[in-house]
């Protein structure tokens, strides 16, 4: 019987992208087990012994608006607590303490809203991060997270935006409808629909996700799959103003010139 020799399966080869940490500050500080805050260009992330505690991004639907937005929240209840609290980490803690609502609800909610922000945090950035020692994090009831994770979560997220579509600008445009929208045979989920019809030339990503009090990187999912489909696109760009005409040059008047010597002349007699 002769016999098959089958070659053993290829190795994985390891995305040397992966490698590279986002933030070699951030590294560094989580090699410190440092406690502070990291403020960089498209947020801030709150450390406590090397941990993320909590992060928050302009980009980003904070914990309050997830937890108010489906009413797993009261809207009085979070304002009570964010009134009491000094940052919405904190103000967790308290409807933790509570007992409003049950613990898994507001841990997951918390895990959301930490990785929402952080995936912006960690965005590249032309302006270079500022750590504040001390500023007040802490390991609290509410889980936090290893640097590491946050960073592979976030290489994730990148990954798997360009495989959906490559070109990032409408992750922070302004959206449009599509001229002219697709075939019929492109449907839509119920998930895209609610995105698709908030589409106004005005809103961007970040407003849609407030606007339906979703994480903004799902949002940005569903943002880039409706460009692919060919339903939206990215608003253009305000043309550049045309430049100013030079100015004219000043011309002085012959007769005004020769009027101007004659009475200096009689001037000077």
């Amino acid at each position: 019987m002769t016999m098959v020799r089958i070659p053993p399966p290829a190795l994985p080869v390891r995305d040397r992208r992966a490698a590279r940490a986002l933030s070699p500050m951030l590294t560094r500080l989580a090699e410190e087990r440092a406690t502070g805050v990291l403020v960089r260009e498209h947020g801030v992330l709150h450390l406590a012994e090397g941990r993320v505690v909590h992060a928050e991004s302009p980009l980003a639907p904070d914990l309050g608006v997830l937890l108010t937005a489906h009413g797993t929240l009261a809207a009085a209840a979070w304002q009570h607590a964010a009134g009491r609290a000094p940052d919405p980490a904190q103000a967790a803690e308290l409807l933790l303490r509570s007992g409003v609502l049950p613990t898994g609800a507001l841990e997951l909610c918390h895990l959301d809203a930490l990785y929402d922000a952080g995936y912006f945090a960690l965005a590249p950035s032309g302006t270079p991060g500022r750590f504040r020692y001390g500023a007040g994090p802490r390991l609290g009831p509410l889980p936090s997270v290893p640097v590491v994770a946050l960073e592979h979560e976030t290489l994730r997220r990148r990954l798997l935006l360009h495989r959906l579509w490559p070109d990032p600008a409408a992750d922070s445009a302004p959206l449009i409808r599509a001229a002219p929208a697709p075939a019929p045979a492109l449907p839509v989920t119920p998930r895209q629909r609610a995105v698709l019809d908030r589409v106004d030339g005005v809103r961007t990503a970040a407003d849609l996700a407030r606007d339906l009090g979703r994480q903004a990187f799902h949002t940005l999912v569903d943002v880039r799959r409706l460009i692919a489909a060919g339903w939206i696109a990215p608003a253009p760009a305000d043309p550049a103003p045309p430049p100013a005409p030079p100015p004219r040059p000043v011309t002085t008047d012959p007769d005004i010139a020769l009027l101007k010597r004659l009475r200096d002349a009689l001037e000077a007699l």
